[in-house]
């Protein structure tokens, strides 16, 4: 009764508080995250380990094993999987709702630098999604060239792909990482002559481990010198392939004999795992994928603006086309749920203004369905809840409820007025006397819905 009165006396207090309920709800709705259903995956972590010419029974001996022993004991972490391939192994690490993900990541990178790996396999990489889902963009890069594309136009693109392209978007706030595939892939291919190696009585294991040891790029410690500290790197990599060629491989008799002269040495690209076809020819694909709390809709939209800018640098003659955009038919989804719910708030408008016969009353009603649900939408962004189609489902649900209790309080107003009473009068009376009956009605639906917030 006092809320009720208080409503009606102080009026431009009430104007003044829907007037800040209106402007923090559009505040609110420019930072909800857009996605087409709310998020039911557990937050994400990935450790990726290379171990090429290892066959799936190493990699799970040699690097899942020993992974998932090691990151079992991080903080939060609810479930560690892993997926041993040839020359690849991944550990996926599920962590409870809530867990904050630099921390945790921070944790599996402290436990990452006390595990020995075998010296052949590559240092792990840490990447913030799943690789089992969807990238949110696909794109391809093509030469435009309506015949079979050529091994060097390939390989430039895939080279420009891996070494412009995909550092330009991995910056990009909400990407966790961007994959390239297809096209050419470079590597430097050192092809033995046989004869000639076993005239010099050599073995291959031999010129195996000269390239490795005087190929090196590592940290040789550190250097004390008084009050100087100076850090040590050994850098003896080899800068081309001349260089390469000249390296000594053995002694014989006196004589050094040199990498060129007993293998051939070129500029070749990796063996094709997949061959990546856009309209018809060949062409390399560029793989966007998101982090686990990123907003798809926002990333992806940063990602193509970013591909704007980069566009006028590609290589002459190429071709970048969008493939695949997920957040293209997340916004159709959203969109249709919104003009259904549009929709429907004016048909409910026009047979409310039909039954009742009373514009006044059809305003009063006009006006408090978008006040509402505009102030809703601040309340969802406190909350952290998202808009996809089951909140706005929600909304829609909540839209008829504020309708129906209107329609009451309005009915019961009209004929206490018909009775004589004055307006304020009768405002307060007639919403004083179905006040418990509407909020009993309310109250019972969010009894229905409310076991839904506790479940997991």
């Amino acid at each position: 009764m006092n809320i009720i009165r208080l409503a009606t006396e102080r009026r431009v207090t009430i104007a003044m508080l829907t007037i800040f309920l209106v402007l923090f709800g559009l505040i609110g709705l420019s930072r909800l995250n857009v996605n087409l259903l709310p998020d039911l995956s557990y937050p994400t972590l990935t450790v990726r380990t290379e171990y090429v010419g290892a066959a799936p029974a190493e990699i799970e001996n040699l690097i899942s094993e020993p992974l998932e022993e090691a990151l079992g004991v991080v903080k939060n972490l609810r479930r560690i999987r892993s997926v041993s391939r040839t020359g690849q192994s991944d550990v996926i690490l599920e962590f409870s709702w809530g867990t904050e993900m630099d921390n945790a990541s921070l944790d599996v990178r402290e436990k990452l630098e006390l595990l020995q790996l075998p010296l052949e396999a590559k240092k792990p990489l840490l990447l913030r999604f799943d690789p089992s889902t969807e990238p949110i963009l696909r794109m391809s890069l093509a030469t435009g060239v309506a015949s079979e594309s050529d091994a060097t136009a390939l390989t430039e693109l895939r080279r420009y792909a891996e070494e412009d392209f995909k550092k330009q978007l991995e910056p990009i706030e909400g990407v966790a990482a961007v994959k390239v595939s297809g096209g050419l892939e470079d590597e430097i291919q050192v092809q033995i002559d046989q004869s000639r190696l076993k005239q010099l009585n050599l073995d291959v294991s031999t010129v195996i481990d000269r390239l490795r040891s005087e190929n090196v790029n590592i940290s040789s410690g550190r250097l004390d010198e008084a009050s100087q500290r100076y850090l040590v790197r050994t850098i003896n990599q080899f800068a081309n392939l001349e260089e390469m060629g000249e390296l000594m491989v053995a002694v014989q008799g006196g004589v050094p004999v040199k990498l060129r002269d007993i293998a051939k040495v070129s500029q070749g690209h990796k063996e094709r795992q997949a061959i990546i076809r856009s309209d018809g020819q060949e062409a390399v694909e560029i793989a966007v994928y998101k982090e686990g709390d990123a907003n798809t809709v926002s990333v992806a939209e940063a990602v193509l603006a970013g591909v704007e800018t980069i566009r006028k640098e590609i290589p002459a003659g190429a071709v970048l086309t969008t493939v695949d955009n997920q957040s293209t038919f997340i916004k159709s989804s959203i969109r249709e749920v919104v003009d259904a719910a549009l929709i429907g708030g004016l048909l409910s408008i026009l047979v409310i203004f039909l039954f009742l016969g009373e514009g006044w009353a059809t305003l009063v009603i006009a006006l408090s369905l978008p006040v509402s649900i505009i102030a809703t939408f601040f309340c969802m962004q406190q909350f952290g809840i998202g808009l996809n189609v089951m909140s706005l489902g929600g909304i829609a649900l909540a839209t008829g409820m504020v309708v129906d209790n209107a329609i009451v309080v309005l009915e019961n107003t009209r004929r206490l007025r018909d009775l004589g009473m004055g307006v304020i009068e009768a405002a307060v009376k007639g919403t004083s006397e179905v006040g418990m009956a509407i909020t009993a009605s309310t109250f019972t639906h969010i009894a229905v819905f409310l076991p839904l917030v506790f479940v997991e």
